[in-house]
């Protein structure tokens, strides 16, 4: 994996740089230890890393414009970063850049039940607003499984989802302003509590631009009412495909449960090894939850066990009480640390129709076979969010590399049955050269003319999401410049 080379000038003038920031922000505010500043050289992504030129940890609006005036005047390239759990490179700096840690800007700025909103700084975690509305009766529904540590900033980086995203939507679907902060220092507002404002929908190309435009500082999030009541049901399968046919079926049916996960054989090994919650002895299970009252989910539970008794399950188990419904998510939830008992893994998330399912999920089994690389699948099967794991010993010469070349085999092929690169995980360093898998030149042109408007001097993460080739002209002229 190929990273720009940094800029000689910039590390030249570290000391001034770190000075100057120092200045506005305070000198307990900025890392420049080379020690210290390691914790910032990854994100979770970690089998890639490189120390930055310096860490700025601000605490308002204005800090981070502050900083970013500074970075702007001095052509040092930011690279953003939440709580550093991208699994995609998003966080990644080069050794020319300032990482800006918002970890400490964590505070609920505001909350109006009348009107569902809650106003919070972006460097808040996405688990803690849920809790803070909880005793209202309020949850925030995006809840990606490492909502415990990821912040909402990241959230609207990589407009990540999670387990409930098939009835609720995903950040774009839960999210109404936003602050931020462009590269010059200029502060603006979009969108608000009431959602989308007059003109183009600005908002809309922030949420999932991953730090390419601007820093979001404070975020205006739609929160919901907790519902009357949901129960879950797992179910057991002799095959993935025919758990991915049955997938199918339900959405075709018209039925709108708020969850519909997916596991297959190794994972369910794994979460039973480390958590226990009682899984079946099957080839893949799904946990499909609905919401409502309680004669309302017995409606629904009827018409999803009449689509599975379709499929020959070997399981169906109905949730009965509060521990059987936490068992049965007790797995799911616990699967990616689950799985570190097998070896290394590299996580993907492509994302296809749910109708592929099937199709996919083979052609994965049929890929893994061939490369001789274990891959576990473990994802939101309700919207086609995949996430195959690929299992591997990152200390034997050689097995990154062919990582790479499987994961960039099963991408294509997320891309060739209709679907697309990433669902929440974002492109980052990752998936950024197979980008032509999925777009044109034209398309890629038109994507870069965006970010022309926001960050013309291009300093803002700038090495993420565009192979390096195509937008090497942009970011030459920058240095030039300088």
């Amino acid at each position: 994996m190929r990273m720009p080379i940094p800029d000689a000038g910039v590390i030249a003038r570290r000391e001034s740089i770190v000075a100057r920031l120092r200045a506005v922000i305070g000198a307990g505010d900025v890392i420049d230890d080379p020690v210290e500043a390691r914790a910032y050289e990854c994100d979770a992504l970690s089998a890639y890393r490189c120390p930055p030129l310096a860490v700025a940890l601000p605490t308002t609006t204005e800090e981070v414009a502050a900083i970013l005036r500074v970075c702007h005047e001095e052509r040092v390239p930011v690279v953003p970063r939440g709580a550093g759990t991208s699994l995609a490179g998003g966080s990644m700096p080069t050794a020319d850049a300032v990482v800006l840690g918002l970890a400490r800007m964590n505070a609920v700025l505001e909350v109006d039940y009348g009107d569902r909103v809650i106003r919070v700084q972006a460097g808040r975690t996405n688990l803690s607003v849920s809790t803070f509305v909880d005793e209202a009766g309020f949850f925030y529904a995006p809840d990606p499984s490492s909502q415990l540590a990821c912040a909402i900033g990241g959230n609207i980086g990589m407009n990540s989802g999670g387990a409930h995203c098939l009835k609720y939507g995903v950040t774009t679907n839960n999210l109404l302003g936003v602050t931020m902060v462009l590269m010059d220092g200029s502060i603006v507002e979009l969108g608000g509590p009431m959602g989308e404002g007059p003109g183009l929908d600005l908002l809309g190309v922030v949420c999932g631009a991953e730090g390419q435009l601007g820093v979001v500082t404070e975020a205006t999030l739609r929160i919901l009412p907790k519902p009357a009541g949901a129960r879950p049901v797992l179910i057991g399968f002799d095959s993935s495909e025919t758990a991915g046919a049955c997938v199918a079926a339900i959405i075709r049916a018209g039925v709108l449960p708020v969850a519909i996960e997916f596991m297959d054989r190794p994972c369910i090994v794994a979460t039973e090894n480390f958590a226990r919650p009682g899984y079946p002895d099957c080839e893949a299970l799904l946990i499909v939850e609905v919401e409502g009252t309680p004669s309302e989910i017995d409606e629904q539970l009827t018409l999803i066990r009449a689509i599975a008794e379709a499929f020959s399950p070997v399981e169906f188990r109905e949730s009965k009480s509060e521990d059987e419904s936490r068992r049965i998510w007790l797995g799911r939830k616990s699967a990616f640390g689950a799985m570190g008992q097998m070896g290394d893994y590299m996580c993907l998330d492509g994302t296809i129709p749910v109708s592929a399912l099937p199709q996919v999920l083979r052609g994965i089994a049929e890929m893994s076979e061939a490369a001789g690389l274990p891959v576990a699948n473990v994802f939101h099967a309700g919207d086609g969010n995949m996430h195959p794991l690929i299992i591997f010993d990152a200390n034997r010469p050689g097995d990154l590399e062919r990582v790479e070349a499987l994961g960039a085999d099963i991408l294509r092929l997320c891309v060739e049955v209709g679907g697309c690169l990433t669902g929440e995980h974002g492109v980052g360093v990752e998936k950024r050269d197979l980008m032509t898998a999925q777009f044109t030149d034209a398309d890629m042109e038109a994507q870069m003319r965006v970010k022309d408007v926001f960050d013309p001097q291009w300093l803002l993460n700038a090495a993420k999401v565009f192979p390096l080739e195509v937008s090497e002209t942009r970011r030459e002229a920058r240095r030039n410049a300088a």
